[in-house]
């Protein structure tokens, strides 16, 4: 399916090209979203725009604000596994503690707040599947480094935590949602939508750790109206390993992807590797996971699992499945 982009669009994106300053292209780009026919075909110019203009908004704002504060350096996390999940969260409210225990990363854990100065990525093992955790620096109203607003816009989701150790957590998490949404990164449960490209929304999972603690079911309760019941909420426990196993599973499902298997023309399919695509892709979106030059070039596939029949030859615009077994023929 063809995007179609109008000639006003293409006048649009002559002028965001020849924009001398930040604000320039950031008014052509604004432009150019509202005049971009929003259907699947487009989905990917979309997602371009949104992060465009997102980068420029946040560079628009930073040299309002004055100079940049530095960081301790460059951080750039290569995404790995089947999608990417940052850890936010006031201090102290066990997010380092959470990573190693489910992935192999070694932060540092101190019973002092801010001990995470700089992002600590993990592999986190789910069945068949990698996904990648990356433990932040706390969030306050007054403590927020600048590379956690880049880092947020290469994410997929967000675990926000609630320490149900501290009377004074519920308030914590809510002062951590409140200065993300000063950064223009707003939390959500549900699949994000394009009404402001310039604001970024995050699906996210609320985690309320330590509730080992005597009283964490009251400060449950005093969260929940803090909160609104719009979050959902997993209650676990580093120390105990309560609700460990059901986390790694809701991690993978925030995620909203699939696993499908491949399998090359005579041979058995490989059941150990699967690739993960969002839950309704076609063939053809799915043949591009598997290479960059396969959704163009693929013409047919055989399927397993969800066809009507195992071994079925569907076309290119067929919806593949959780578990399918897929043979791409290009």
């Amino acid at each position: 399916m063809a995007v179609n982009l109008p000639p006003h669009y293409h006048d649009a994106e002559a002028r965001y090209q020849k924009g001398r300053t930040p604000e320039e292209k950031l008014a052509a780009l604004r432009e150019m979203w509202v005049i971009l026919p929003k259907h699947k075909a487009s989905e990917k110019v979309q997602a371009l725009l949104k992060t465009k203009i997102s980068e420029l908004t946040d560079q628009v704002e930073q040299e309002k604000n004055g100079p940049k504060k530095a960081a301790p350096g460059t951080f750039k996390i290569t995404p790995q596994g089947a999608g990417q999940v940052v850890f936010l969260g006031p201090p102290n409210a066990g997010k380092s503690r959470l990573l190693s225990k489910l992935t192999k990363a070694t932060p540092t854990v101190a019973p002092y707040p801010f001990t995470t100065r700089e992002p600590i990525p993990g592999m986190m093992d789910y069945e068949d599947v990698r996904v990648q955790l990356i433990d932040l620096p706390p969030i306050t109203a007054d403590a927020y480094e600048p590379f956690i607003t880049d880092i947020t816009r290469a994410a997929d989701a967000a675990v926000l935590f609630l320490d149900l150790s501290d009377d004074d957590g519920p308030a914590a998490t809510v002062a951590t949602l409140k200065r993300l949404k000063q950064a223009r990164r707003v939390l959500i449960s549900g699949r994000p939508n394009d009404d402001d490209p310039t604001i970024y929304q995050l699906n996210m999972l609320l985690v309320a750790n330590k509730c080992d603690d005597e009283a964490a079911d009251i400060r449950l309760e005093i969260a929940k109206e803090s909160l609104g019941t719009h979050f959902p909420i997993l209650v676990v426990s580093c120390e105990t390993g309560e609700g460990l196993d059901a986390l790694r599973k809701a991690i993978f499902e925030l995620l909203g992807v699939m696993r499908v298997y491949t399998k090359q023309p005579g041979k058995p399919p490989d059941m150990a590797s699967p690739f993960t695509c969002p839950h309704g892709s076609t063939v053809s979106e799915f043949a591009g996971y598997v290479h960059n030059d396969f959704e163009d070039g693929v013409k047919t596939a055989r399927v397993w699992g969800s066809a009507a029949f195992d071994g079925q030859t569907v076309g290119r615009d067929h919806v593949v499945k959780n578990g399918d077994v897929v043979e791409l023929h290009l």
